[in-house]
């Protein structure tokens, strides 16, 4: 019996799209498995969580435009990096930029 654990910011998704991705996330469990009588097996629980619990990045999570502002700075850790590419964690701490 699989069971998908999904954890999630209190608020942001309604009933009716939990509802929605506890459905799709099924959808796909019975797709790996490749039975249609394993749907009735599969388990998916859907954890809110109050948003100060979360944090990003080392800072409490502030919605959207906190999330929008984590996503600005990885997009310019990327841009960085350019064109290396590095396949181990030292070789990316040494090609990545250093936050102050």
């Amino acid at each position: 019996m699989p069971f998908v654990n999904v954890k999630l910011v209190e608020g942001v998704f309604s009933s009716e799209q939990k509802h929605q991705m506890a459905a799709a996330l099924t959808d796909v469990m019975v797709k790996f498995e490749g039975s249609e009588a394993f749907r009735e097996v599969v388990w998916v629980l859907i954890e809110e969580l109050h948003k100060d619990g979360w944090h990003i990045g080392g800072a409490p999570f502030a919605g959207p435009p906190k999330l929008k502002s984590a996503l600005g700075r990885s997009k310019e850790a990327f841009e960085a990096i350019g064109e290396r590419n590095p396949q181990t964690r030292d070789e990316l701490a040494a090609v990545s930029p250093v936050r102050e």
